[in-house]
């Protein structure tokens, strides 16, 4: 079972318009919810692969109950933590030619005792026999920057691997406290971490293994349309593919992250499966999660130690 933990959950909602004018008035050709947040997408993507996954997330107002019931819909376990604000509503605008603006809301105002039950809850969930814990997305205020380090330690009693893909303070604060199984940035985020642009596979390659000694066992590094990155102490591997006209963007990289979860065998192989699942989530609209049907192993192409030199807009 793995355990997810979503501190600042969204409604999910997108639009899908022609061409976006800014300042003037626009009509929708579709409209989607979702339920969304970095760990809910991870779990929504597991489960609808037959990956046993549980999804922990603080919920308040309305938009809190629609997305726990957005979830039933899809059955994915969740155990929601009553907390006293309302939970955000986040909204997507997505162009014909699969340029996105999304627009995040600020999310609610934990108190110190709506986080350590949130932090409780993944404990129980611990105790009850999950074998992974992943942290995902950005904190509500109120969670403080040390929030994942406090999970990390939580799960480090229970002797269960910890899973983070997070960003800006959170992101260092983990980092450097150390004791994670994996970490998945984007370039990004890693290139704020090291503190300099990543501009070359061995940029991102020396930025990831500054991580790896820093305490984490293993970096995946999302690449956008280049693909994606896995560095480990004992090698190095990079997955991509043909390009794609995308319908949304938002939420590949969580479904990348299910995927590599997903897998079994060596490095390349879960590489592939966590590119080859972010490739399809690109495919559909929304942060709908990709259906088993719609993964194609054969069109992501994997290259071990691939060439440092190369630029990465070049992969």
């Amino acid at each position: 079972m793995i355990v997810t933990l979503t501190p600042n959950p969204s409604l999910d909602r997108a639009l899908d318009v022609e061409r976006l004018e800014v300042g003037e008035v626009n009509r929708a050709v579709a409209a989607h919810v979702h339920a969304g947040g970095k760990g809910i997408n991870v779990s929504r993507a597991l489960v609808r692969h037959g990956v046993p996954s549980i999804a922990v997330l603080p919920v308040g107002g309305t938009d809190g109950a629609r997305l726990v019931t957005l979830l039933a819909e899809h059955d994915v376990p969740a155990v929601a933590v009553p907390v006293d604000g309302d939970t955000r509503s986040n909204l997507t605008l997505v162009e014909r030619d699969g340029t996105t603006t999304k627009v995040n809301a600020p999310g609610p105002v934990l108190s110190a005792a709506e986080r350590d039950a949130l932090l409780d809850a993944v404990e129980q969930q611990l105790t009850a026999g999950a074998d992974t814990v992943v942290g995902a997305g950005s904190l509500p205020v109120g969670a403080g920057a040390d929030l994942y380090v406090r999970l990390a330690r939580v799960a480090a009693r229970h002797g269960v691997p910890v899973v983070l893909d997070t960003s800006g303070a959170p992101f260092v604060a983990a980092v450097r406290a150390g004791g994670l199984e994996l970490v998945k940035p984007n370039d990004d985020e890693l290139a704020e971490l090291v503190g300099h642009r990543l501009d070359t596979v061995g940029d991102v390659v020396d930025a990831a293994r500054q991580v790896i000694a820093a305490g984490t066992r293993t970096v995946l590094v999302s690449l956008g349309a280049h693909g994606a990155l896995l560095v480990r102490a004992e090698g190095t591997w990079w997955a991509g593919g043909d390009p794609l006209v995308p319908l949304s963007t938002v939420g590949a990289g969580d479904s990348t992250l299910a995927g590599y979860l997903a897998a079994d065998g060596d490095p390349a192989d879960r590489l592939r499966r966590a590119v080859a699942w972010g490739r399809a989530a690109v495919l559909l609209p929304g942060t709908a999660a990709p259906a088993p049907s719609d993964i194609h192993l054969d069109d992501v192409r994997v290259v071990t130690d691939p060439d440092t030199r190369v630029a990465l807009k070049e992969l």
